[in-house]
């Protein structure tokens, strides 16, 4: 039999444990991307990203350590059909933001213009911290102008997390219907090629059956 609740301490129930549950499912801030850049290299990130998607960005390439030359590269931002969604050029430290008009691959590369040292390369350290989605929107910026209490943007953010989540579900299970077809097409092909295949085989094994046959008749080996 369970004990009744002691006096002047209210039971816990299950609803008030589940902001604590939603606000534990949103992201943590994502980490930027730190890597070595040498002399007169190409080096390129890709990433899928959604349609209709918010894109911010914010790059630093410091220059190589004992250099009497500032860094110097390159930053071209573009998409799988060659569309520049941005380009600097002698980028040293910067920020970009686009919104994606279909769901594609983005590819965002750093070339560096240093020539290459007589010993040791120079390496230039690029930092990329780039956001999407849920993430890239500024949630600050949103209360100021909104007016929102604390607890109302962290309800904003809920929804908003919610709704990519709910859009990340709805592309799967479309690229699922998609793949699907495409594998019931396939096995369709397939069947009907086979069958098409038995059949001549069959048409051909008859066609040498009775030419075999007739061939035997006029040397007059059979009846």
């Amino acid at each position: 039999m369970p004990l009744p609740p002691l006096p002047g301490r209210p039971r816990l129930g299950r609803a008030p444990l589940l902001p604590l549950l939603l606000l534990l499912l949103l992201p943590g801030p994502a980490r930027p991307i730190s890597f070595q850049l040498p002399g007169k290299a190409r080096k390129c990130l890709r990433e899928e990203i959604h349609r209709d998607t918010l894109v911010t960005g914010e790059y630093e390439i410091s220059a190589p350590p004992g250099s009497s030359t500032g860094p110097s590269a390159n930053l071209k931002i573009t998409d799988s059909a060659g569309h520049i969604l941005y380009a600097k050029e002698d980028a040293t430290k910067g920020k970009f933001a686009f919104t994606t008009e279909d769901y594609d691959m983005f590819e965002a590369c750093f070339e560096s213009k240093l020539p290459v040292g007589t010993g040791r390369m120079p390496d230039q350290l690029v930092t990329l911290d780039m956001k999407h989605g849920v993430e890239a929107k500024n949630y600050e910026e949103i209360a100021k102008v909104e007016k929102l209490k604390p607890l109302e943007v962290e309800l904003r953010r809920l929804e908003d997390l919610s709704e990519s989540i709910v859009n990340d579900f709805a592309y799967m299970k479309k690229r699922e219907e998609e793949m699907r077809d495409t594998n019931e097409s396939t096995n369709t092909r397939v069947l009907y090629f086979s069958i098409f295949s038995m059949c001549c085989l069959i048409g051909l094994a008859t066609w040498q059956v009775f030419y075999l046959r007739r061939f035997f008749k006029a040397k007059k080996l059979i009846e």
